[in-house]
């Protein structure tokens, strides 16, 4: 697909629809994802600064309002180069994540200490240059440390004014349930696409309590072309099959917000343009199955 049908294409990003965060948080659905807008195995700055932060640049143009990083990111680059090209941040609403150590490249170390949580939100608030964290999620839960410890220090950041609105990821429904003690769980982030649909039983719970799903992974790690329903209905809208997943995922729910994530701005506008791809019926009950 060239980017000027893609930029033709995503003219039409609202249509993707909003949903509100919290219940007041208001952001397209389509987001973006900024992992990888870091080097090789997320470690380190990206191979092509420039084109990490023409990625970034162009958010505002194709009407992406939502951004999903994390701390352990680079670590830390990530949310360096936000502030870098995003910062003030007017439009945006910058969603991070805490609570996994980088020891080295394409290694993550899950850490839920109550200390260690604090420091990650401190960070975090730091390299963003802002007060309160819009969006801060648990990255994951440490099976060593008992989860009241965790949600007891997330609920307290919460309470200090440090944190506005509090999600989960990678969790299950009881995760879900016993969170909810602490404070109100407003999004959950689990891997979710077309071709993996694991986490159905979570995604039916966030439908119910109103609950922002957001489907990482939601290009199913670039294997979508193997697919054959998916190419040939790619094919006969004149679309990809990133787009055609991403419209799925859309189209699934009125909960989900998929954060594709690239460091290439053609690439960006190839996944914007899936807002604009309109699945029937039946191609979405084919794909269904």
């Amino acid at each position: 697909m060239d980017e000027g049908r893609g930029a033709r294409r995503v003219s039409t990003v609202d249509r993707a629809g909003t949903f509100a965060i919290g219940g007041d948080l208001v952001v397209h659905r389509l987001g973006f994802g900024a992992m990888r807008i870091t080097g090789k195995g997320i470690w380190g700055p990206p191979a092509s600064m420039r084109d990490a932060k023409a990625t970034l640049g162009k958010l505002a143009e194709l009407g992406v309002d939502f951004v999903d990083t994390a701390e352990a990111y680079g670590p830390h680059i990530s949310e360096d180069i936000i502030r870098d090209v995003l910062y003030p941040y007017k439009g945006f609403v910058i969603a991070t994540k805490g609570g996994l150590e980088r020891p080295g490249p394409n290694q993550w170390v899950v850490n839920g200490r109550p200390a260690y949580l604090r420091d990650c939100v401190q960070g975090s608030l730091k390299r963003l240059g802002i007060e309160r964290i819009d969006l801060w999620q648990l990255h994951r839960i440490d099976s060593a440390v008992p989860r009241d410890e965790q949600f007891g220090m997330i609920a307290e950041m919460q309470k200090s004014g440090l944190i506005r609105h509090v999600g989960l990821s990678e969790v299950s429904v009881e995760d879900i349930d016993a969170a909810s003690k602490h404070f109100k769980v407003t999004t959950v982030q689990n891997e979710y696409s077309v071709a993996d649909r694991k986490s159905e039983a979570v995604l039916e719970r966030c439908e119910r309590d109103g609950i922002g799903f957001i489907p990482w992974a939601p290009l199913a790690r670039g294997t979508l072309s193997a697919d054959a329903k998916i190419t040939a209905i790619a094919k006969r809208l004149g679309a990809t099959p990133g787009q055609v997943a991403l419209a799925w995922a859309l189209r699934r729910s009125k909960v989900m917000l998929p954060i594709p994530g690239t460091g290439n701005p053609a690439h960006l506008v190839e996944n914007c343009g899936a807002a604009a791809v309109e699945l029937s019926h039946a191609d979405f009950a084919a794909l269904a199955h």
